[in-house]
């Protein structure tokens, strides 16, 4: 008896070794591409980093404050180039990544799994764009305007205190806040948030995915709804500045992206049972 099975268990190792040998070589090249973009990328590290803080430039600009940051630590600058050469890498390669994905995944897929599965591989980088973008051109101008609107100039504090009192000399007169970030801190801040729209905008690719193998329905998501409501709020309230102008920007896309997600499934669910 152990004879007979004996083959049997080697006829069933057989394919899980070959599968474990090419996702190998898949995460090899992922990790090629990152390593060749990071090296490209890291080249061009002052370039990029001038655009992701341009930004604060233009809103250091429109408030009348010089557009200056400061490196606390002596290797500060040098570790967020070497950050800033690798994020550009990940968003540069992103699309290669998903290839590589796509490359182990569809062997085990019939031809019809294929045509609907593709549709997810050329949309996932273009809505990571989309939520990346929205919170570069949109959100990050915005709420870096909200904070440095907290700076106190020695001309305004000085109008404060005359407008308070009579007397020439006053304590508040001498007082100015001016915001300086920190590179170290200004990238974090650009980073997360960036991230935070970009896989917040996958959420329909998700969902869709979910639907199809069954383990999520429309009408599920739409029962859950509420739940919803308060997971995409608690999640920007997470991933954005505690200002509530980028956690109203973050939390209301998902929650409409969670709706059109519950209507492209009820559409698609529609069509396979008219098939």
């Amino acid at each position: 008896m152990s004879g007979e099975q004996a083959p049997e268990m080697e006829h069933s190792a057989a394919p899980l070794i070959d599968h474990l040998i090419e996702l190998r070589q898949r995460l090899i090249w992922c990790v090629v591409y990152l390593l060749v973009g990071f090296g490209i990328c890291y080249v061009f590290v002052e370039q990029i980093y001038t655009f992701l803080a341009q930004p604060f430039v233009d809103v250091a600009n429109s408030n009348g404050q010089n557009p200056d940051m400061i490196a606390i630590g002596i290797h500060e600058q040098f570790f967020v180039y070497l950050k800033v050469a690798f994020f550009a890498s990940f968003c540069l390669t992103f699309p290669l990544i998903s290839m590589q994905v796509w490359k182990f995944v569809a062997p085990g897929l019939y031809r019809n799994e294929k045509k609907a599965f593709l549709p997810f591989l050329i949309g996932t980088p273009v809505l990571f764009a989309m939520g990346a973008s929205l919170s570069y051109f949109v959100v990050i101008p915005l709420a870096w305007d909200f904070f440095m609107s907290f700076q106190i100039s020695a001309n305004s504090a000085a109008e404060a205190a005359s407008a308070a009192s009579a007397a020439a000399e006053h304590p508040l007169a001498k007082l100015s806040v001016t915001v300086m970030p920190s590179v170290k801190e200004y990238w974090s801040l650009v980073m997360m948030m960036i991230l935070a729209f970009g896989f917040s905008f996958e959420l329909p690719i998700l969902l869709l995915l979910l639907a199809r193998v069954g383990i999520v329905t429309a009408k599920g998501l739409a029962e859950k709804r509420k739940y919803m409501i308060v997971a995409a709020f608690a999640f920007a309230a997470i991933m954005t500045p505690p200002d509530f102008v980028s956690q109203i920007l973050l939390g209301v896309p998902i929650l409409l992206l969670y709706e059109l997600s519950i209507i492209a499934i009820r559409l698609t669910i529609k069509e396979e049972k008219n098939v």
